[in-house]
């Protein structure tokens, strides 16, 4: 029988199809396909290419050949708008477009509700800013990227519980659309659709079935964390740095509320507890400014620069469009105009360890939970200076991969579903250990200077 499952996984700068090979204990990975996620700017508005990306799912899947099924999984927050005959309303825009400036503070706090981190570009603020738009008048369904997909190659409407949970729509307690809230906002309740969960079968692709997994990338990414045991938080690295726990009920105090952290909803009912850190797009956004040069040999000299001679906080909102990424970072930090590209890869690897050191600092506090150890997946498990970092800031061993923690997720939750793979999460994550390359990192240095930084940026 062919135990074989394709994922496709789409990021912020590009997407891939991987297909996932199960058999005798084992788990196999082939990337068949990448293409790039390339936004366009018209008219002043950020938008995704959500055509350009369907072509690439659709080339990706034909090169992945049969497959017992299909998942798909992408970034959280940004939708597209259809009209009564199905058709899109435009290409859905970029989560960091300008939009939605000052929308969120004109809003009432839903914390109580949504459980949800104050980000700006949070679906809900989104809908709002396009509320007065003919878009939005014509709209009779809204769907999250990864649904959109979905929709297009099954023709079936849903929305997935995982990404429904980063809209600020959801009730973090009952896990279905708020009526009331949709309400309060002046918002159409008609436009979202029934919420469905990982491991319910959507629709067929060309006769092959098309299965909902953990379709917001960080909650795919969390099933394939490694952990052994419940005293873990983790790290999902890519251009977002994804920090927290993983919990069974929502963390809903007032100090909750007031250090930004949020909860999502997780594969298995659980509850990704989180702060989304700004990770390695201030690195990815220098780089592309710098032509990009040969990062190893960048990360090489910055290991050689004295620690935490410059940090800014890198939580900060102004480093949130793109642009001149360089040049904020050199005023945040205090960086003298001789410092070179060496120093500032420095800052910025070492501002990302000081702020995934609160993080995670702050979600063991706000839940009371014990954290022995911190697995850091996703593309930043290759960045080993970073993850030495990571573990000296937080003073636990850091356990780095799998780098692939995206798809692997995705595959596990459809071969789950299929029967190729039973159990729950802890038997999915056994199987993780057991095939991936895991790194450890201890801790090394005295943790004092670590406390110093963190005061220099006010936190």
């Amino acid at each position: 029988m062919n135990d074989s499952f394709a994922a496709v996984d789409l990021g912020a700068s590009s997407g891939r199809v991987v297909v996932g090979r199960f058999g005798g204990g084992t788990l196999g990975l082939d990337v068949v396909h990448r293409f790039p996620n390339e936004p366009v700017r018209v008219g002043g508005t950020l938008h995704w290419d959500i055509l350009a990306l369907y072509r690439g799912v659709v080339e990706g899947l034909c090169k992945a050949g049969p497959v017992r099924s299909i998942g798909i999984d992408s970034w959280a927050v940004d939708y597209g708008l259809l009209d009564a005959s199905g058709a899109l309303l435009g290409n859905p825009v970029h989560y960091r477009d300008s939009r939605t400036d000052g929308i969120a503070g004109r809003v009432r706090d839903l914390y109580q509700i949504c459980g949800l981190q104050r980000l700006p570009f949070n679906t809900v603020y989104q809908l709002l800013a396009a509320e007065p738009t003919p878009q939005y008048a014509a709209a009779e369904r809204l769907l999250m990227i990864p649904d959109l997909l979905a929709y297009w190659l099954t023709g079936e409407i849903g929305a997935e519980y995982t990404n429904a949970s980063t809209t600020g729509l959801l009730d973090v307690r009952t896990r279905e659309w708020s009526s009331s809230l949709i309400s309060e906002l002046g918002l159409r309740e008609k436009l979202l659709p029934p919420v469905r969960h990982p491991g319910e079968r959507i629709g067929f692709f060309e006769g092959t079935p098309v299965v909902a997994v953990g379709s917001h990338d960080t909650a795919s990414a969390v099933v394939a964390v490694p952990a052994d045991g419940p005293d873990f938080a983790y790290i999902s690295c890519g251009t977002w740095s994804l920090v927290g726990l993983e919990l069974d009920e929502p963390v809903l105090s007032e100090e909750s509320r007031a250090a930004n952290f949020t909860n999502e909803g997780g594969v298995d009912g659980t509850i990704r507890y989180l702060r989304n850190v700004m990770g390695l797009w201030p690195l990815q956004e220098c780089l592309r400014e710098w032509g990009s040069p040969d990062l190893p040999s960048l990360l090489a000299a910055a290991a050689g620069v004295p620690a935490l001679a410059y940090v800014a906080d890198l939580d900060d909102p102004v480093f949130l469009p793109p642009g001149d990424m360089e040049g904020r970072l050199r005023k945040a930090a205090g960086l003298p105009d001789s410092a070179d590209r060496a120093v500032v890869v420095r800052c910025i690897l070492d501002s990302l360890a000081l702020a995934q050191r609160r993080a995670v600092r702050q979600a063991r506090e706000l839940a009371g939970r014990d954290v022995g150890v911190v697995h850091l997946v996703g593309g930043g498990a290759r960045n080993e200076l970073l993850c030495q970092l990571t573990a000296d800031a937080c003073g636990l061993p850091v356990l780095a991969g799998p780098v692939e923690a995206t798809a692997i997720g995705n595959l596990l939750v459809q071969a789950r579903a299929a029967g190729v793979v039973e159990g729950g999460l802890d038997a999915m994550r056994a199987l993780v250990r057991k095939t991936q390359r895991i790194v450890r990192y201890s801790p090394s240095g005295p943790g004092t200077d670590w406390d110093v930084a963190a005061a220099r940026v006010g936190r």
